[in-house]
């Protein structure tokens, strides 16, 4: 069976038609059978087994991505097998799994292995690797992209359904434009980097890959949690601009004519004008702005100093023996040594005077559109002319980093059964769930709305906390927490009877009463009405009091629902009571 969307997987879970351990083998089964150069090492069927096993205790209620295989660019650690960065002189083994892998395992996704890609993550091309050109999945003689080519794919063939990627340049959004998927590359910091071999430190993030937005809606508050071990990782990001104007229609930005770069590709000139008529339909007002500060700020990356943070990432490698690297990857890193920290400073300047320009444009605007790459080519040609057309391929995308966007690539609406062709959605950092319920809208071809999706705050006080069994429904659903406090004295607390997760359950009561310690969660109001449709009863949400006077929406009990339960008003809490069963 196949199937192109988590919800799709899950909903065959939960309904038997298919069993995970079925699944599962079927997946690794086909992985193995790859024709395209997408793996560079696979798990084995012993550890295969053993995620079965522990998926067996647990039912996709209780996990988010239970049972979901998914695939790790070999530039990610994942402990059990060797992180290669695609030079095989270069790979160690590591002693544990990248912060994001965990975050990923833990919500019950299986990983199969790790991914192709261009050597140390320096290519948008795919074919840089001693492992053999990973081939496209729709014209396997045509480039996937890089430098994540076998983790999208993976992805595209449905040998997995998401995967991770990374994104200096571009290596997040190329790939995902050139195999039909979308590509997340989030707000830098917003995925931490912790177990990842880096290309750019500075630069450098996590990225996803899957065949839907509602797939990446899905993994990114999973896979985006704050690591405070990671020194790029950002708590807070900015809130997103809404810069509608007296019309109310999105306003959407796009480069002027002149400014596109095709590169002799004509379908795909036709197809980007088609996705900006596309949106226009949907409701948008397109703005046509000078793109040329987005473009000379391109140039810094591989034209400036910047080249000098790949020569950091890997100096002793490097410096033993070069020519362990394959000889592009040694004429670009090695490169590096013609730059000063002089050249650093005054290039630094540079990009901040560029990204003035580009913020002050951007204040004006929701978002801007512009396509993914101008142009694909095959292997053949790629191989005959790499710097240059490799270079191609970044025109609209090497900028992002450094100026420090987010930005989602999607596919066109377009069913001429040619190469793929994508467009890219982008805006300031802090501005990643507006871009994904924009793309929605497109992939859907739905209206497009400038309302702000309105907050809501919900005090929770059992197994929805933080890392507990059911935080998974809150953060599926971009919720984020505000604050832990406590509970006026004024509450009953029960372990309540049942099966499932063990729940709690607060009443209140006019004598006798604890304070209860619970947590404050944002969560965005359209999707409140789902959220309590997964509430059983004897709980619901109603009005609790808390210990500082405030009334907030949170969980509450009806008295029935507690014939039976235990009483734990004594230990104040959810989490002290589990801790007493210890």
């Amino acid at each position: 069976m196949e199937f192109a969307s988590i919800k799709a997987l899950l909903a065959a879970y939960q309904s038997g038609e298919l069993t995970v351990a079925d699944y599962l083998r079927q997946q690794w089964r086909a992985a193995h059978n790859d024709q395209n150069n997408c793996w560079i090492s696979l798990i084995g069927e012993s550890r295969l087994e053993a995620f079965i096993f522990d998926l067996s205790h647990y039912s996709p209620a209780d996990k988010p991505l239970y049972g979901v295989p998914f695939a790790i660019k070999d530039n990610i650690d994942l402990a059990g097998l060797p992180t290669t960065a695609g030079c095989p002189d270069y790979a160690y083994e590591p002693s544990d799994s990248a912060f994001v892998v965990a975050k990923l395992i833990e919500a019950g996704a299986v990983p199969l292995g790790k991914t192709n890609l261009d050597q140390f993550a320096t290519g948008l091309v795919g074919v840089r690797s001693p492992y053999g050109a990973c081939k496209n999945s729709i014209d396997p003689n045509y480039v996937s992209g890089g430098s994540s080519s076998g983790s999208a794919v993976s992805v595209a063939l449905k040998q997995v359904l998401f995967s991770l990627g990374t994104d200096t340049a571009g290596s997040g959004r190329v790939p995902a434009a050139f195999n039909r998927l979308v590509g997340m590359k989030a707000s830098k910091g917003l995925l931490s980097c912790s177990g990842v071999v880096p290309a750019c430190r500075s630069l450098d993030c996590v990225t996803l890959f899957a065949h839907s937005v509602e797939d990446i809606q899905t993994l990114l508050p999973i896979a985006g949690q704050y690591d405070e071990a990671d020194s790029y990782a950002r708590e807070k990001l900015p809130a997103p601009i809404n810069a509608a104007g007296g019309s109310g229609k999105l306003r959407i930005g796009v480069p002027k004519k002149a400014q596109l770069a095709f590169f002799g590709n004509h379908v795909f000139a036709e197809r980007f004008e088609k996705a900006k008529q596309d949106f226009s339909a949907l409701g948008a007002e397109l703005v046509e702005v000078d793109f040329q500060d987005f473009l000379d700020a391109a140039t810094l990356l591989y034209q400036g100093p910047w080249v000098a943070e790949r020569y950091a990432a890997i100096q002793e490698f490097f410096e033993a023996d070069a020519s362990r690297c394959l000889p592009v990857i040694q004429t670009i890193v090695g490169g590096a040594t013609e730059h000063s920290a002089v050249d650093a400073f005054k290039a630094s300047y540079q990009l901040q005077a560029f990204k003035k320009r580009c913020d002050k444009q951007l204040s004006e605007l929701d978002l801007m559109l512009t396509p993914t790459a101008g142009n694909i080519y095959t292997i053949a040609e790629l191989e005959a002319n790499p710097i240059e057309l490799n270079s191609n391929l970044g025109y609209y995308t090497n900028f992002m980093n450094l100026l420090d966007y987010a930005a989602v690539a999607i596919p066109d609406a377009s069913s001429d059964g040619g190469m793929p062709f994508g467009i890219t959605l982008f805006a300031a950092a802090g501005s990643d769930d507006k871009l994904l319920q924009i793309a929605r809208c497109f992939e859907s071809q739905q209206p497009l709305s400038t309302e702000e999706q309105g907050m809501m705050t919900v005090a929770v006080c059992g197994a929805h906390l933080e890392g507990l069994a059911l935080n998974h429904q809150l953060l599926e659903r971009g919720a984020s927490l505000l604050e832990k406090c406590q509970s006026a004295a004024a509450y009953k607390f029960y372990a309540l009877a049942g099966d499932g997760p063990a729940r709690p359950g607060m009443v209140r009561v006019e004598e006798g009463g604890q304070s209860i310690a619970m947590e404050l969660w944002q969560l965005p109001q359209a999707r409140v009405g789902d959220f309590l449709e997964g509430i059983p009863a004897p709980l619901g949400l109603g009005k609790v009091e808390l210990a500082d006077g405030r009334w907030v929406t949170g969980f509450i009990c009806e008295a029935i629902g507690v014939a039976g339960a235990t009483d734990i008003s004594e230990f104040g809490g959810w989490r002290a009571y589990l801790d007493s069963l210890n």
